[in-house]
This record gives C-alpha cells, structure tokens and sequence, in this order.
C-alpha cells in the first residue's frame, strides 16, 4: 500500500476488493501476479462456471494489490508456511440487502470457503473446507475478528456481493484494517457506492436463488451441529458465552438448506478429523491489534512504548499448561496411534506443539519439498490429540522433513495473535532443508512466544557445525511485525522461547559398551557427564540462558526399527540423547520431561514435556486507566520541541573486506530530551538506504527521552555484490542518512577495501588469471573481470590462458584424491570456518596448506559455481538446453555452441561426476541426486536471474541427467 487511506481512493477500493484471491499450495514460491496471456487463457474457463477473468482494461490495479502484500520486498506468507500466487475471479448476484450487525447498506459476513479442485472458491455452497478455510465476523458493535488460516471479506449491498480472499499474514490484517476503514458503510455521511463500472462485466443470464444468510437478529435454527477435534459433538455457536458468533456454524448460518453432501458426518473418520480440525483453524487477531493498528504518528508510537513500560500496572500472570514434543519418524509413516505420546496420563493441555524430523527423507521430498508425509503425520496428530478437550490448528509450518503443528483449545483462539511462521534451511551451501528449523511465534494473551523446531547436523564429530547452525537459526530466523515501521522479531524477542527437536548432540569419549552398560544400570547422570549438548552449554557455544530438565530416561537413539533394541546394524550407532526440549524465559516450570518407548515406529523415541507456563493477561479496567493517564501525560508535552540526538560514531572504515566474509561495526544514538523516530533514508534517486552489501541493524525505531540504541553497521560481500567490486565498478564507499522526523539528518560515512576473490569472478577471466588473484595488480583485475566474453569465432586470443579455472581444478583435484568414497557428499554441509580458509587457499594459490572436511571443500566448489556471473551454460542457451532436454545429441550440439572456456568447465565437470558414480557404492550417489544439484548451478534462468520453478527445474535435472548417463 502507498499509505493513501482507502476512503480517500473509492474507485480503487471498489475495484480491488471485487476479486477473489485463491492461493496456492505450492511451496517455496514467491507471490506471483498473473501474466496477461494467463489472464486471456483463463477468460474461457472462468465464463463457463459463472465467474469473470480479470478485464484486460484493469491489468494495472493487479498491483495494487501485490503491493498491499509486500514490505521491502518480503513475501506474505500462506496457510502451511508456503508463499501465495494468487489468481483472479468475480462473481456478483442481485438480492435484497441482509442486515448483518448495526449496518444495513455495506457489511461484513461470516462463511467458510469450499475449494474445489481446478475451481474457484464457491461462495454460495459453503461447509467445511478440506484444506483453506476463512470466517470473518463484524459483530454488532463493531469488532472484528478474523479467523483460520485465510481471510476473506464479503461485502454487500442492495445490488451485488463483492468478495475478496486473502492469505494469512500480518500484511493481510494491515489490509484489512484500511477495508475496514474504507467500506462506506461504516459511515453514515457516506453514501453507498453505485459500482456502475461493472455493468459492463455483469453475466446476463439469470442466476438461480440463493440461499439467504441469518442476521445477527434472526432467530437461531436447528442446524447441523459439528464435531471438534478430541471431545464429541460442539456447537460452536456456543462455545463463547457473549455469543458473538465467533466460532460460528458456518452451516447455521445458511439456514436449512445446506445440501446433504455438505452435512457433516456423526462418526469421525480420519477424513474427517483432519477436515475438522482446518475448518476449525483460528488465528485471531485481537480487538485491540485490529481497531488500533498504527497511525504512523509519533503520538501512537509514545503510547505503545509507554504502555510497554508499565505492563505490570494492567496485566496479571495466569498459568496455562503446554505440551511440547518431538519425534524423529526416520522416513516413516504413521502405523501407530500417538496417544501414548500425546495424551496419555496427562490433562489437556492449553496448548500443543508438535514438532517432527525427518518426515520424508526421499530425494523428491528433499529437492521439490513436496511430500504426502505431511498430511499423514497431520491426520495421526490430529486424532492423537487428549480427547477431553476440543482444539483449533493455528499453524503449520513445514521446511522438507522438518514440521511443526500449533494447536489451542478452542476456548483460547480469540486470545492468539500475531501468528507468524518461518523456515531456515542450514543444509549444503547454508539453504538447503535437510536440515535447519521451522518456527512459529504468537501472541498469547499479552505474553509473547517463540516455539523452535530443529534438526542440526548428524554425525557424533560434528558437534561444530551443530553449534554453527544452531547460531544460523537464531541470526536469520526474522518474523514480520504488523508493524511494517519496526524491525523484524529474532527468535530471542520473545517471553517464553520453546526449543524442541532433534539437536543430535551425542555422547562422546566413551565406547558403545560402556553406554549401554551406564544404561542398563540407570546411571543417567553418570551418562550425561559426557553428553555433547551438555558441554557446548557449558561453554557458553550454544542455548545460552536457556534451561533443560533433568533427563531421567534412557537415551532416545538409536534403535532398530519396530524394537527396543539398540542399532544392530554395521555402523552400531552408540546410544544418545538426540532429542531434546530446552526453554527460556520467565514464569515458566517443568511438570514433566520423558521419551515415550511405546512408539516403535523410527529408530528415535518421543519425547515430551509439559509446562506450565505464566501467561500475562490484561485486566481490561486497569489497561482503560493506563491507557488514559498515558494520554493525559501526553496531552501536556510541548508539540514544538524538536527532537535531537548525539551519535557515538561517524565514520565508519571496513579494511580488508572478503567475499562471503562478515564484517560488523557499531555506534550508539544518544536521544535528548524529546521522543523521537529515527530512520535511514534513500538518499536522492537511489532505491535503498544503502548499498546492498551493507545493512543497518535496526533500520528505523523509536526512542524515548534520555534513552539509546546502539546500531549494528553489517557488512557482507555476496554472489551478487562481489563481480562488480572486483571490476572497480563498484567500491566499498558509501554515505547513509540518518533521518529524525520533527528533526534534521545525520551524515554516516561509510569506507573501506575489497580483497579481490575468485568467488564471483567470470570464468574466462579465472582463465586469463595465470597467478593467483591476490598476486595481480587491481588494474588487471578490473581489466579482465570487464573483459567481454569471447568465442573462438571472435578470432580474440591473450596470451597463454588456461583451458579451465586453476581454483576450479584445485577444489576438483582435492575431492577426487579424497573424497571420491565420500558418503553424503554434496548434501552435508561443511563448516563456515573452512569455507573462509578455502577461499584464501584459492585466492592466494598456496594450495598446499588447504586442510579442510571434504564437506567443506564440496560445499565450496558448489558455492563457486553458483558465484559464477555467467553460468557454466551461458545465459544464451538457457532455453534451447530445456527444450532438448530429453535427446542426448541435440543435448550435445547445445554444449558445442558454448565459449571454449566454458565447454571446458562443462566436460570437466561431467568427468568428475561420473568418477564419483563409479563409486557409489561407497559414497550412495546417484545420477538424480548430481543432477538435481548441479542442475539448477550450471543452468539459471537469465530472466531476472530468478531461480528455476518446478518445471524448468526438472527439465534442467534431465539435461544434466543426459551427460551423467552417456559416456561421450
């Protein structure tokens, strides 16, 4: 949104909101708009059920939209965590106006949205979803919920209904804010929009009689009651005592004449829990949230940070009870129930995190994260659930293997708020989901909570590189805020931290016997003397200020599936204590902490705990008298004083930057007297704050009087930075402005010096580089890194090149001596530490002292390639390689045409490849697996850059498939 309030721009609004926005379940997406041959090809299909593509005349409001969606470039988030890409529909019918709270021209109603397959959304045959599901409801005085993993919006008057379906996020609420404050019946002086533009898409036959929704003055009916998940038959209606529709029937409200197909069935099959359970999925946003989102203004900053201040003056700690658990399923379906894990001899609880690892561990699941895994754990979660209470999904969240569930009893749905969700991949090349985490952040009540679920790295000697990703999760682990103005929340901004998982930490110095034997005699603090985790905390590496209990049960790994047994297998994994549950924060203690030895499914046990966790809740008499005093104590303040603060620092100088190294720098703003707002501003025709190698860390923020901030100044050379800083075309100089509303601007210098790396140069250029990079003057780098690419036609020869990279041999080289019997290579990652030192290796050519993990070095070598300016497969032939994809010599003939240089580069790289699959009885690769990684590296799509979709992915899997198969 541009900022313009939605009242001041009634056409644009009339417009906007008659679409309906269907996301998709696509993952890993970003937000797409359809394109106009997608809009044209869709006009058939659409006219034939009712409905109306997008008018060619009204392509450019599609923005108006995408942009409502997007903050700095952040993708809003969709049900399960995915991206959304959203298509376009109308549909409209003549009927008299239904009264709906205190209004009777425009208003909001309640429904659930029926998808069906290949289908719009219809409107008017609604039930319970199978999949994404809204209900909105304006109450009579005025309040707005919004409920489930979607949104949408129904608005009506005297002539047509108009619809509009949103994906959940915080960027969604902020939306619908400004509807809420745009729809003309909200106020009286404003008359009802006439909407006459949409004449000319009107269907003209008629349309049959629809069903009339029940006000909220109508008299209730006895319509179909609904099952909840885990205790018997509920009416919604009636599960809030002001009756204020919140969980409304969605049945109810269309009368008695819901088709019988849509009737809800009496016995609970597990189609029918798992339909349950997303029809009932609410994230609220609260009352307070919605009806006092941000002005933007000074004065509302004040109140919220003073508020902030005196929380305990209106809020008291209430306990609530948590459940929070972790199973690693090592690749398997459910074929138990987990009743024993989760609710066996214990009271419901309040709330349920449920975290899995290792849900599908195919390759498909692993490259194309898409897998049937999550809805069977989903459904097995869902009927596992303590049959004494009824609960609501908030969310789920799922990065490959990696899944986390959020249930709360339905009693506590319209207190959760601020429901945002994450992913962190900490695999190969620091993104990959093999492993990493998966979090959800809400806010309960007035307390705000963070549940983290992890799979770090495997292997008892790599207890480094769990300690690295555990601090990878943290740093890059952001949530939005409602507030665009702030900064995003890290996982430590938050009350109560819940971290769950299989941390695969084990136990070290001690051979397999002796754990078993320390086992058998139930000497568990003996064992835990020499347990990993416990000694990295101890050092302070990782979980710092978070607390653990006592581990009164036997290790949870490994064992042999369907037993418990230890690993019979060759390898004999030694017992260990892999699955965990850590927290932090206040008010919060144990009641239990155990693993679960009836479920025999995986090679890991259960484990679980339950909290009772003190939760702040606002006495509402007592916030209405904060909130009042904090406003009269505004009233009182001078509007004319102007803001002015003292920085720490000015001049800011960064020596001897590396590529993919981080350099960081800080300085403190000191405020005066006056509150103020700060922020860095875009300097004059300039897109950013910043160059996009630096960063400022916070960006914006709020500070009271006499108060400070220190600022984080982040430096950090990457793939798309580094070739023109080794061109000279770019330098490590930049000027950041410092802006204080109210008050002036504040100049921050900011210098510094570039090494030249290999990473990030141009292959013929590496070629031409006959010494190491370092070794050259900075003029012939510029040169050669400016050079055009060359082809043998061009009749252009320097002197002397090398028919390939020497820093590409030197990293091949070393895999084939070492690593050729390597297991997981390419799909473990190495250690970041490593990575730094390789890369000097390479860049001053000393490569007889690399000494590095094969990891390492592979993960280099991947990284390399992906620096690379011009792929391996140039640009220039991108779509002729997908379009021979499936014929060898037409594949052949497409790498004929490439420069020399990089021909060479391509051949090399093949002929390692297949010396690697000749040993992959050793190293468990196959032609898929290579494919699928250097694949999407040695083919890039040249529009924009952008990464490959599904189906351009696959496609450059089985070029690269060809020449793996095919001796040439």
């Amino acid at each position: 949104m541009d900022g313009t309030p939605l009242r001041k721009r009634p056409m644009l609004f009339q417009r906007v909101v008659r679409y309906i926005v269907h996301p998709s379940r696509g993952k890993g997406t970003a937000p797409s708009l359809p394109s106009r041959e997608e809009e044209e090809g869709r006009e058939a299909s659409a006219a034939s059920r009712g409905t109306r593509a997008l008018p060619p005349a009204l392509h450019p409001l599609r923005q108006l939209l995408a942009n409502s969606f997007t903050d700095s470039g952040s993708s809003l988030p969709s049900p399960q965590g995915a991206s959304a890409s959203p298509t376009w529909t109308s549909r409209w019918r003549s009927r008299r106006p239904s009264l709906r709270g205190s209004t009777a021209s425009s208003r909001y109603k309640v429904c659930c949205v029926r998808e069906t397959a290949g289908r719009a959304a219809s409107w008017d045959s609604c039930a319970t979803a199978p999949d994404t599901v809204a209900r909105n409801t304006l109450s009579p005085d005025g309040e707005l919920y919004i409920l489930g993993s979607d949104v949408t919006v129904q608005l009506d008057t005297a002539e047509l209904s108009l619809v509009l379906q949103l994906p959940f996020g915080s960027h969604t609420r902020m939306f619908l804010h400004e509807v809420a404050r745009a729809c003309p019946g909200f106020d009286p002086a404003t008359p009802d929009p006439e909407f006459l533009w949409l004449s000319r898409y009107r269907c003209t036959g008629p349309e049959p009689e629809q069903p009339q929704p029940l006000g909220w003055d109508a008299a209730p009916e006895t319509g179909p009651r609904r099952s909840g998940i885990g205790g018997g038959v509920s009416d919604f209606d009636d599960s809030r005592s002001d009756k204020k529709g919140l969980l409304g029937d969605p049945a109810s409200s269309w009368g008695q004449d819901t088709p019988d197909s849509l009737l809800p069935r009496q016995n609970k099959s597990k189609s029918e829990i798992t339909d349950m359970v997303r029809s009932s999925t609410i994230t609220v946003t609260d009352k307070a949230h919605i009806l006092s989102m941000q002005k933007f203004g000074l004065r509302d900053t004040i109140v919220k940070s003073r508020l902030v201040q005196e929380e305990e003056d209106y809020t008291y700690i209430q306990n609530f009870r948590f459940f929070v658990g972790t199973y690693n399923v090592n690749g398997q379906s459910p074929k138990e129930g987990l009743q024993p894990w989760l609710s066996h001899g214990i009271q419901a609880p309040d709330v349920y995190c449920v975290g899995f690892q290792e849900l599908d561990l195919s390759k498909e699941a692993f490259f194309f994260h898409d897998t049937p895994k999550e809805e069977e754990w989903f459904k097995a979660v869902s009927e596992g659930l303590h049959p004494d209470a009824k609960y609501a999904k908030v969310k789920l969240i799922r990065l490959v293997g990696i899944m986390l569930l959020l249930y709360v009893k339905q009693e506590h749905a319209a207190h959760i708020s601020e429901v945002e969700a994450e992913t962190v991949g900490t695999g190969i090349m620091g993104r990959m989901g093999n492993k990493g985490g998966v979090a959800i952040r809400f806010q309960f009540h007035n307390t705000s909570i963070c549940v983290v679920n992890s799979h770090l790295a495997a292997h008892t000697e790599e207890y480094e590189r769990r300690n690295q990703d555990y601090k990878d999760i943290c740093s890059r682990m952001q949530f939005c805020q409602v507030d665009p103005s702030l900064p995003p929340l890290t996982i430590s901004k938050h009350d109560v931290i819940l971290w769950l998982g299989d941390l695969n930490y084990r136990i070290e110095e001690l051979d397999v016997e002796t754990v078993k034997k320390l086992i058998e005699e139930k000497a568990f603090q003996t064992l835990y003397a020499y347990d990993q985790l416990k000694t990295q905390v101890a050092a302070k590496a990782v979980f710092e200020g978070f607390t653990e209990g006592e581990l009164t049960f036997q290790p949870t790994y490994k064992y042999d599936t369907g037993s418990d047994d230890w690993d019979t297998s060759e390898k004999c994994r030694a017992p260990a204590w892999c699955d965990r549950v850590l927290w932090k924060g206040k008010n919060i203690t144990q009641l239990s902490y155990q693993s679960h030895m009836a479920l025999k499914t995986s090679d890991h046990k259960p484990v679980s705990s339950v909290f009772d966790i003190g939760v702040k809740v606002v006495n509402e008499e007592r916030y209405r008298k904060t909130l009042e005093e904090i406003v009269r104590s505004l009233d009182k303040m001078e509007n004319a004083n102007i803001p002015s603060v003292s920085l720490s620092k000015r001049e800011f100088c960064f020596q001897n930057v590396k590529y993919m190294q981080l350099q960081v720098q800080s300085f403190t703003i000191h405020n005066g007297q006056v509150p103020c707002q700060f922020e860095f501003i875009n300097k004059p025709d300039e897109a950013s704050y910043c160059k996009k190698w630096l960063n400022a860390n916070p960006s914006r923020g709020f500070l009271l009087p006499d108060s400070a901030i220190e600022i984080e100044l982040e430096l950090f050379v990457n793939k798309t930075t580094a070739t023109k800083l080794n061109s000279g075309e770019d330098k490590i100089e930049d000027i950041l402005v410092l802006h204080l509303d109210r008050g002036k601007d504040y100049f921050l210098s900011v210098s510094g010096n570039y090494l030249p790396s290999c990473f990030g140069s141009p292959i013929h250029t590496l070629c031409y580089m006959r010494e190491p990079i370092l070794d050259l003057p900075l003029e012939t780098i510029r040169e050669l890194t400016l050079m055009p690419l060359q082809t043998e036609d061009d009749g252009i020869q320097l002197e002397n090149p090398l028919g390939i990279p020497k820093e590409l041999w030197m990293m091949v080289d070393y895999l084939y001596q070492n690593a050729v019997q390597q297991e997981d290579l390419f799909q473990q990652p190495g250690l970041r530490s490593e990575f730094e030192h390789i890369r000097d290796c390479l860049d001053t050519g000393m490569i007889e002292t690399l000494s590095a993990s094969n990891h390492s070095v592979a993960e280099a070598l991947l990284l390399f390639l992906e620096s690379l300016p011009e792929p391996v497969i140039c640009y220039s032939t991108y779509h002729n390689c997908l379009e021979c994809s499936g014929n060898y010599t037409a594949s052949k003939q497409v790498i004929s045409t490439l420069p020399t240089f990089h021909q060479n580069v391509f051949n090399y790289l093949m002929a390692f490849l297949r010396e690697l699959l000749k040993k992959s009885a050793k190293n468990h690769l196959d032609e898929n697996i290579l494919a699928s990684i250097f694949g999407s590296l040695l083919l890039r799509n040249p529009a924009g850059h952008q990464k490959l979709d599904m189906a351009e992915k696959k496609k450059a899997q089985e070029f690269i498939h060809l020449f793996l198969c095919n001796s040439p």
